[in-house]
């Protein structure tokens, strides 16, 4: 059984990504234990809420360093909706504020194109990382809440587009790294071939 750390920093829809998780035969475990994170076989970075107040939680519980080795080590790591967004080097939510940096770019507010914000329901990704996403479509459909994005949809780590006014990165995958905007956990059987598929994870390019 595959032991899955998730980091706990007070900010994540905790219970339902555990749920997921075991549901498909993984050991999930909270944990804000720094050792544990560095020594974590795969690990899971949630979030819901504020990047700011994100980060400053990570700070006060001293896990940056933490996730950053175990990241820079090759550990897979996922982040899951606020938690994709604090891989990047930085967010405008709330002004400016530094992130973990383990991708380059920067998370911006959704434009302003008539629809309602935050983006929240179903929307279609176009599938663009086979590993990622093996054995999805070309296009499916997964569940979103949330106000901020990543809206440079070039950068070649990017690995899922979605359109809500603009196109932004909905996903991405740098190697071990990888994040997604929506929430797989509350996103039916993609959501869950999305999770087996990290799970699965073993070096590939």
């Amino acid at each position: 059984m595959q032991t899955i750390h998730i980091v706990d920093y007070g900010m994540g829809n905790l219970h339902s990504v555990q749920k997921a998780f075991a549901f498909l035969g993984a050991r999930p475990v909270l944990t804000q234990d720094p050792v544990q994170i560095e020594q974590a076989e795969r690990l899971v970075l949630p979030g819901v809420g504020a990047f700011a107040d994100a980060m400053a939680e990570l700070e006060r519980l001293q896990l940056t360093g933490a996730i950053r080795r175990a990241a820079e080590s090759g550990t897979p790591l996922i982040g899951i909706c606020l938690g994709m967004q604090l891989l990047f080097e930085s967010s405008m939510e709330g002004g400016y504020c530094q992130g973990l940096g383990l991708l380059e770019g920067r998370i911006e507010k959704l434009p302003d194109k008539g629809l309602k914000i935050p983006h929240m329901g179903w929307n279609t990704v176009e599938n663009r990382d086979k590993i990622f996403f093996k054995q999805l479509p070309a296009e499916f459909s997964v569940y979103f809440v949330h106000s901020f994005a990543a809206l440079d949809t070039r950068p070649p780590y990017v690995a899922g587009v979605t359109e809500y006014g603009v196109p932004f990165a909905c996903a991405v995958r740098q190697k071990h790294i990888f994040g997604a905007q929506f929430h797989p956990e509350k996103s039916g059987e993609n959501g869950i071939q999305i999770l087996r598929n990290f799970l699965s994870y073993q070096g590939e390019a």
